[in-house]
């Protein structure tokens, strides 16, 4: 990038941040005077029931259960505060034009998660990118220069495949011409998109999203310690925030205190939880009670959370199987989704479980979670080539708004973004 374009894209993100700036006082401003209106219809209830109370004096005192609910305040997830106007907003912001935002546009939020991903993949773009733009500097790429990015993508948990192809790409490239850093940069991103691209053009959705009018089942499967039940917990804020009805069915019934811990995410979320007290319950019992709720209630979305299985125990394979199975019997026109949840920090032990599950579960996408703070991002590429499973979801948080549908363009610029 030129000097002359840099000052540009930032004048450009001091335009957008001065923007948000003046948007966010304004909702604060109309947040306080929400607050002072609330104030003043607490104080009008307060005097009707004084007034009550003194016209019948022998009533009895208003119960508390009843007088918490009327002044008890809705659920609401703290918005995110605009942070300082540095490079991680002007690099957000540049993204966000690159895909066609105008400055109009652009939101906190947006700028809060973006420079989440980027602050998440800082530890696989240091021991890749960095290291690669410290060897290259100005100078045109090499085949030494190649053998270097091979063992820095493999170092990333690329996998051998995706490396393979993406070396392969880069050395007919320089038998036609001569590349730069930056233009090799380029080119590299270019590659690694379209092998992270392929599986989810394949699957003829661009994005996961529930279909209206029709019941939409997503299991949520994954070893113990992926953070499986913590991610159905965000996808149903994030589906419940989209105005899709939402159901959770607690169908790890192994696990303690599995079921407890998705009752806190479901009311966060503001979305019923279906599950059976019993101890050990059958999970296809669950899932069975979960779809009549959902019928009833005539529901978008549920979500299915599934025992933590150990891909060598068939006798938990089969237990996924059950609830397949009452599924296609008592929701056969359901939009069935398997999706494996998958740790980014276990490298190439995600992809053995990617594998494994894949043969046995019919997946049909992944979920990327804990890419904050790990040097093996590029596991998703590996799951993506050597899966072919579409990356649909990835978390790069621990809030619960810190997952999102996944952008291939984001990831890749996210993971090479120079210093």
């Amino acid at each position: 990038m030129t000097n002359n374009s840099s000052d540009n894209s930032r004048e450009w993100a001091a335009q957008a941040y001065a923007l948000l700036k003046k948007r966010q006082e304004e909702q604060k401003q109309e947040l306080k005077r929400e607050e002072e209106q609330k104030q003043e219809l607490k104080r009008q209830e307060e005097q009707k029931q004084e007034l009550k109370r003194q016209e019948e004096q022998k009533q009895e005192l208003i119960d508390n259960d009843s007088r918490d609910k009327l002044v008890k305040p809705l659920k609401k997830i703290d918005e995110p505060e605009l942070g300082e106007f540095d490079d991680n907003f002007t690099w957000s912001a540049m993204l966000l034009a690159a895909q066609g935002k105008k400055i109009n546009q652009i939101s906190i939020d947006e700028i809060d998660w973006l420079t989440k991903l980027r602050r998440g993949l800082e530890e696989t773009r240091k021991g890749f990118v960095t290291e690669l733009l410290d060897k290259l500097g100005d100078d045109p790429l090499t085949p030494e220069s190649l053998d270097e990015l091979e063992t820095l993508l493999i170092r990333a948990d690329v996998g051998i495949n995706s490396t393979d192809k993406v070396i392969s790409s880069l050395r007919k490239k320089l038998n036609e011409e001569v590349l730069g850093g930056e233009a090799g940069i380029k080119f590299l991103k270019n590659e690694l998109k379209s092998i992270i691209d392929k599986p989810i053009k394949n699957s003829g959705n661009e994005l996961l999203v529930p279909q209206k009018g029709k019941l939409n089942i997503w299991l949520l499967v994954g070893v113990n310690g992926v953070g499986k039940t913590t991610t159905l917990g965000k996808l149903a804020y994030l589906s419940s925030r989209s105005n899709y009805k939402t159901l959770i069915a607690a169908a790890d019934t192994f696990r303690a205190a599995a079921v407890e811990q998705l009752k806190v995410w479901g009311d966060r979320s503001n979305v019923d939880v279906i599950s059976n007290k019993s101890k050990n319950a059958d999970p296809a019992a669950v899932v069975f009670d979960a779809i009549n709720s959902a019928k009833k209630r005539n529901a978008d979305l549920l979500l299915v959370d599934t025992a933590g299985r150990l891909q060598t125990k068939n006798n938990l394979m089969d237990e996924l199987a059950k609830i397949k199975k009452i599924i296609d019997k008592k929701a056969p026109d359901s939009i069935v989704e398997s999706l494996l949840v998958l740790d980014a920090s276990q490298g190439q032990n995600g992809l053995k479980q990617a594998k494994s599950f894949a043969k046995s579960a019919k997946l049909s996408g992944a979920i990327i979670t804990k890419l904050d703070g790990t040097s093996r991002g590029g596991v998703s590429l590996a799951v993506a080539e050597e899966v072919n499973l579409p990356i649909r979801f990835i978390g790069a948080g621990e809030g619960i708004k810190d997952l999102r549908p996944f952008n291939s363009f984001e990831f890749i610029e996210a993971m090479l973004a120079d210093k």
